[in-house]
């Protein structure tokens, strides 16, 4: 393992399974090209339609990713997902560098790793067989977003409820530590509903059976993962 830079705890984001797999050639850099970025609950990172600017590792909090129907701020809002951490998100613009197709708000306070668009380019640029590394980044949330869509389609309210809740548990990036999965999830029920385009009282039922059945607890804002392999029997 890498050390991070000495003015930074970089430990939670280093612990997901793609960055521990990397060259330590790419892991250095990435830990060296980077800074250090903090946004409090609500605060844009970027909005659509905005310019690619650069990798981003999440090292606490969580980010939230939305799309507005229509051209309003006001039209009904698509809710994609709640990463936390150790993901990395931002790849796709480093190949294409189109514009930001979703919104991403700090859903609390939230420290993030933000290596430059220029900085990284230049630094791929000399060491170009490490873009397949962020292609095999980029690769796999391509799998998850298939399977989502078909579970979108063919999956009862509850079955898909348990699928979005281990992707949110597990992520893209499996922890090294605690199983391989986030125990504490930061996520709304209103959050929920949006990702699975179901009303929030029919979220709250199946959740509230979730807890009765002691696979999750609810708090505010926040819920807790009791019985991952029940919730994994639950999802199929």
């Amino acid at each position: 393992m890498l050390p991070p830079p000495a003015s930074a705890d970089l430990n939670p984001l280093t612990q997901g399974r793609w960055f521990q797999r990397l060259p330590i050639e790419f892991a250095q850099a990435l830990l060296s090209l980077g800074r250090l970025r903090t946004l409090q609950a609500g605060e844009a990172l970027f909005l659509r339609e905005g310019a690619p600017c650069g990798l981003y590792g999440l090292v606490s909090g969580a980010m939230r990713f939305s799309g507005h129907g229509g051209g309003s701020e006001s039209a009904r809002e698509a809710v994609l997902t709640v990463l936390t951490p150790p993901e990395w998100f931002g790849e796709i613009g480093l190949f294409d560098d189109a514009p930001r197709t979703h919104n991403a708000h700090a859903a609390e306070t939230t420290t993030l790793w933000h290596i430059p668009q220029a900085a990284l380019r230049d630094w791929l640029h000399e060491h170009p067989t490490h873009w397949r590394e962020l292609g095999l980044l980029m690769a796999n949330k391509l799998r998850l977003a298939l399977v989502s869509m078909e579970a979108q389609m063919l999956l009862p309210p509850s079955q898909r409820l348990a699928q979005r809740l281990l992707v949110l548990a597990q992520g893209t990036q499996p922890i090294a530590t605690q199983g391989g999965f986030r125990r504490h999830i930061s996520v709304t029920q209103d959050d929920l509903a949006r990702m699975l385009g179901i009303s929030r009282q029919t979220t709250n039922q199946i959740l509230q059976a979730m807890k009765d059945q002691g696979l999750i607890a609810l708090q505010r804002g926040e819920l807790e993962i009791l019985d991952i392999d029940a919730l994994r029997a639950l999802s199929k």
